[in-house]
Formats: structure tokens, sequence, C-alpha cells
């Protein structure tokens, strides 16, 4: 099977490359410059690089490559839309027909102008189900009821963001919203709301939007994500089985199962939550770090 994938910065276009060349699958990289890594170069059957500007390049690749299904795998930051990379004649059109400039709209918009010329927006975990969060305890402790209180109650406030294609994430400390995640990203929502909390552990949701497919902006959390809850003070992560794609799994239970440096290692509830929990000491205190994953369809 030959697919193509537009790669973004992250793990994300990496493993599907790997796991698309383990397969003996045939795919077109078509690199983003801004974002991507050049390791997208060794691992593709070929590999092009385009700008965030190039709708029409990206096209013309495709034609070239007789490559009819096309992923977007790793994410491009949301704020280059506002930055000063120069649209090509076909994207200024498309822009020009916006209302809004979400990323709903946006991809949207891209993917019907592909499927105008022939090529189809596939599900960008197409090559990794097996990455996809499971239902079920993925590691020790239960979530404390203070902690399972935040979740659920962040889970209300990022069920409703989705509603408006503002942010994936959500933190919160004490039943209280302290920040939700825009333009910036994850990591940055969470210093943000670090800052404002003096002390307070928080806990990161992180919702998949409740749309029908996984073509895109699909939640993603990996060792960096557990290191950004270390810094933080961030103790319990939540997200959506089945729809949140955990890169570098086994790096990312590791750390989460190592007992002193800080890493997540407990979880959470077997029926409706997977949870990861940590567990560090600091000052001679020992605490605890707890990250899960709920299924997108309870409350």
């Amino acid at each position: 099977m030959k697919y193509g994938i537009i790669a973004g910065n992250g793990r994300f276009p990496i493993l599907a490359l790997q796991t698309a060349r383990r397969a003996g699958d045939e795919v077109v990289a078509i690199g983003i410059r801004e974002e991507a890594s050049p390791e997208i170069e060794a691992l593709a059957s070929s590999c092009y690089w385009v700008s965030l500007g190039e709708l029409s390049r990206l096209i013309d690749i495709c034609h070239k490559e007789h490559v009819t299904q096309i992923m977007m795998c790793g994410q491009v930051k949301h704020a280059k839309i506002f930055s000063s990379i120069v649209p090509d004649w076909r994207l200024v059109k498309l822009l020009a027909a916006l209302d809004t400039k979400n990323t709903d709209a946006l991809i949207n918009a891209v993917a019907k102008v592909l499927a105008d010329e022939g090529i189809t927006l596939a599900d960008s975990t197409l090559l990794l189900k097996d990455l996809l969060a499971p239902e079920g305890v993925l590691t020790r402790r239960k979530p404390a009821s203070d902690e399972e209180r935040d979740i659920v109650y962040g889970r209300k406030i990022a069920a409703a963001l989705s509603m408006h294609d503002v942010g994936q994430s959500v933190a919160v400390a004490e039943r209280a919203c302290v920040a939700v995640e825009a333009m910036e990203g994850t990591d940055a929502m969470l210093r943000r709301a670090a800052s404002l909390v003096e002390g307070k552990p928080m806990r990161l949701i992180k919702g998949s939007r409740r749309r029908g497919h996984l073509l895109f902006d699909v939640p993603v959390v990996g060792p960096q994500t557990i290191d950004v809850m270390r810094e933080t003070g961030t103790t319990a992560l939540a997200m959506d089985a089945g729809r949140t794609l955990l890169l570098d799994r086994d790096e990312l239970l590791a750390r989460a199962d190592a007992a002193r440096d800080g890493s997540l290692r407990h979880a959470c509830s077997r029926c409706r939550h997977n949870a990861v929990a940590r567990q560090y000491k600091e000052n001679a205190e020992a605490r605890f770090r707890t990250c899960a994953s709920l299924n997108p369809s309870s409350p």
C-alpha cells in the first residue's frame, strides 16, 4: 500500500514511518520545512519538503507520486497561522473564504481542496493503532479522591471547550479551572498555569475533539509530557482512551514506574480510566503524580 504523510514536528511522524517500513508499506513523506525533523528522509520511500504556505506544491507532489491517501502526522503549531510564512495562491484563496481560522475550519477546508484533486485525507492514526491509549490500568496506583474529583470536573470543561475548537487541554486545581489551552500548546499552558497556583498541585485533562474521525489534531502524550508535569507540579493527567496516542510508550511507562526519579508511577480505575502516577522526593517529602486515560463517551 502506498501512502503519503504530511510530517509535522515531534515523534508522531517518525513512529508512523518506522511502522510503515516494518509493514513493507511504501510511504511518501512530505515534511513541513518549519516543523519536521530531517530524520524522516531516511525512513520514507521518498521525501519532499514544503513550506506551510505551499499547498499547491503539496498537491503537485501527490500527483507526481500517485498518492491518493495522505495522513497528517505530527504537530504544526497553530500560531504559525499568524506567522510571516507567505501562502501560495491556492492557500490565499482558501484562507480568504474562511469565516474563522481555527483548526477545524482550516483543515476541513484543506481536506476539501485535496478531495477535489482526488486525494483523500486519511485517519492520522492509521499506522499507529497499537499506540492509542487503551481503557484500563496502565500502572499501579489509583488517583486519590481529590485527583479524581478534579479529573471529573476538568472533563466537563474540556468537553465544553471541544465544542468550540479552542484547545485540547485544561489545567485544574482544587476543582477550579486554572488555565485552558489555546494556540500556545499544552506544555506552555501548564507552565502558565503553574505560575498562578502558588505551588498547589494541578491536574491536566487532555480531551479529544468529539468528532467522528481522527483525521487531524489527535491528542498526543509522551515522555516530554511527563517531564513538564513534574516541572509544574501537575499530579494527574486524564485523556480519552482510544483517541489519544501514547508515543514512546515503553519509555513513558518506564519513567512512570520509576520509584524516585520523578516519573509517573501508578494508575487509575480499571473500568473507565487508564492512569499513571508518579512518585518523587522533594525536600525530603514524598509526593505522588498520576496520569489517566478515560473512555471518551463517559461524562
